[in-house]
């Protein structure tokens, strides 16, 4: 297993990537203390390149390893597949594997300065793009993803339409039992949104180089007030007094004549 870790620069071509040589194992590597960084790790067994995104990484520097794992790709000669490590959690027996396994050398290598082309004749045409892609599917993708330790997510923006998340009742009569849902809240604006009203966080989730959707979290340790709508309520003794059915049977009845007296009565009202 070789790793190598993304870098970025404040000149052109802007990031590269160099190779990890500390380290027994792929765990002396991915730890708490790296969280801030991104890497790319290169399994020659299974002839796979995976990327992993420290927990609280940049989305720059997350960005730029997507485009490095593309190079690393053509460099391999097209014979490795690329997959993100963050899809499994921590604690899942495929993530424990993958730490286990031992560093050593092998035949992909560094991409420096100058592997990238020149800035004059460089195609300004980006491989990602953003799109409307069927609601059910988007949300099945998304939610194949763990959600970050120690975070909450607060808003979902998959095709320009913003989502909040809810816990909708599934069963009641026999025991509660709820599940969390996605709820529409409304559509973008045409412009830009600016979400600076707390400390977010964004995972953006791509397949098929398609981004699917946005997703913003907040850490667990900020209060959120939960969205809450004002109706009136009423008193259930309002209407929840016992009564006669007889009595509400005879007010639907309409007399066939009128008291004399009530007539009377009427005619001094006028």
């Amino acid at each position: 297993m070789q790793i190598f870790e993304v870098l970025e620069l404040r000149e052109f071509p802007y990031f590269l990537m160099v190779e990890v040589t500390e380290g027994e194992t792929v765990r002396d590597v991915l730890n708490d203390y790296n969280s801030h960084k991104v890497y790319l790790l290169v399994d020659h067994d299974t002839k796979k390149i995976l990327t992993y995104n420290g927990p609280i990484s940049s989305l720059k520097l997350q960005i730029f390893g997507g485009i490095l794992a593309s190079m690393l790709r053509k460099q391999l000669r097209l014979f490795y597949r690329v997959y993100p490590l963050n899809i499994y959690s921590r604690d899942d027996l495929e993530f424990q594997e993958i730490l286990d396994k031992p560093l050593g050398e092998g035949r992909a290598r560094s991409i420096e300065k100058s592997d990238f082309p020149d800035p004059s004749t460089a195609s300004t045409t980006g491989d990602l793009v953003i799109h409307n892609p069927r609601l059910k599917k988007v949300v099945e993708t998304i939610k194949e993803y763990p959600l970050p330790e120690n975070f909450k997510r607060i808003f979902v923006i998959i095709g320009g339409i913003l989502y909040s998340e809810e816990d909708i009742m599934e069963l009641f009569l026999k025991e509660e039992k709820a599940k969390r849902e996605f709820v529409k809240m409304g559509r973008l604006n045409n412009g830009f949104t600016f979400f600076n009203d707390r400390n977010y966080s964004l995972r953006v989730i791509v397949k098929d180089r398609a981004i699917q959707g946005i997703e913003l979290f907040i850490p667990d340790y900020e209060k959120y007030d939960s969205i809450k709508l004002k109706v009136p309520v009423i008193p259930e003794e309002k209407f929840n007094r016992p009564g006669k059915i007889d009595s509400l049977i005879e007010s639907f009845n309409i007399p066939e004549k009128i008291p004399d007296e009530k007539l009377n009565q009427g005619r001094n009202l006028d």
